[in-house]
């Protein structure tokens, strides 16, 4: 297949170690996607979020019925789909476009429209990997229970019961996780983690989602001054 990563140098690498060597694959990002796209038979756009209004790139007139995996990590298809009309005709497909959520067993996956499933499949049979259908909503699931359990991780060192050496290394003997919720934080970034954790809580207006003030003043200190 030729896939078109929209996104940064490191996205188009876990690409290619989740789906392997036997596909072509081209980098694009906001100036040049329009022009790639034509090229392509499935899109993974990882800046959704970050640029919204680059989604005029998906005119459905130019590109009719194609298909793209949106990463809705920090919004959800829904929301996409109210804010702009040009993916109306595209087959579209939620993912989780943070570092470390893609290249995993299973392809966790959201629709759209419900009568894309069979798309999906066919689709994830020609990229030869496993997937899991979701429920459309800010967050998927992997990333936000793996950003609650690093908030929760910084409530924890907050109120001095362990340090975070100490919880990396409970979490990856007590539960066999692949990293600690502080290496995690590190891997995915603390920004996206900082923006995930706000976007559900603007969903939620639950207490139990507010960010813990420890995680937001090391947020502050490197990306507000």
């Amino acid at each position: 297949m030729n896939i078109i990563v929209i996104g940064e140098p490191s996205n188009l690498d876990e690409c290619k170690r989740k789906f392997g060597d036997r596909h072509e694959y081209l980098l694009a990002d906001s100036e040049n996607a329009q022009k790639l796209i034509l090229k392509s038979n499935v899109v993974f756009d990882f800046l959704t979020d970050a640029n919204p209004s680059g989604l005029k790139i998906y005119d459905s007139d130019l590109h009719p019925a194609g298909i793209v995996f949106l990463n809705t990590a920090k919004t959800n298809l829904l929301q996409i789909n109210r804010t702009s009309d040009h993916l109306s005709k595209w087959h579209q497909f939620g993912f989780p476009g943070l570092p470390t959520f893609l290249d995993r067993e299973i392809l966790e996956i959201s629709l759209y429209k419900k009568k894309d499933a069979e798309k999906l499949k066919e689709v994830c049979g020609q990229l030869g990997t496993a997937y899991r259908i979701v429920e459309d909503r800010v967050g998927l699931v992997t990333p936000r229970v793996i950003c609650m359990i690093i908030n929760e991780a910084y409530y924890t060192v907050q109120e001095g019961i362990a340090t975070r050496e100490d919880i990396d290394l409970a979490m990856r003997l007590g539960t066999h996780y692949p990293f600690g919720p502080f290496e995690w934080c590190h891997r995915i970034g603390i920004r996206h983690v900082y923006e995930l954790l706000g976007a559900i809580h603007q969903e939620k207006k639950d207490d139990r989602y507010e960010i813990c003030s420890l995680l937001r003043s090391e947020y502050e200190k490197t990306y507000r001054n």
